[in-house]
């Protein structure tokens, strides 16, 4: 069961106030979650991210590719 709220608690806080406040912090968490949603949305975006690193992707993997050749090649001509 609950207890009852304190009489010099309602009068130091009336309800009308803690109202306010509330709907204030309620907002200021919503938002909160909205700004954190489009950030991971910018951040997980992956044809954002495939266009800024298509460069350098495509540098590790022709690197990737000539190591692999010349190894391959290696144990053919010995």
């Amino acid at each position: 069961m609950t207890e009852p709220i304190p009489t010099d608690t309602l009068e130091r806080f009336p309800p009308d106030v803690l109202e306010k406040r509330a709907a204030s912090q309620r907002q200021h968490l919503h938002e909160s979650i909205s700004e954190l949603r489009s950030t991971v949305r910018e951040h997980l975006d992956v044809q954002k991210a495939a266009r800024t690193y298509v460069w350098r992707a495509s540098a590790v993997v022709g690197l990737l590719a000539l190591a692999l050749g010349y190894d391959i090649a290696g144990a053919f001509t010995d």
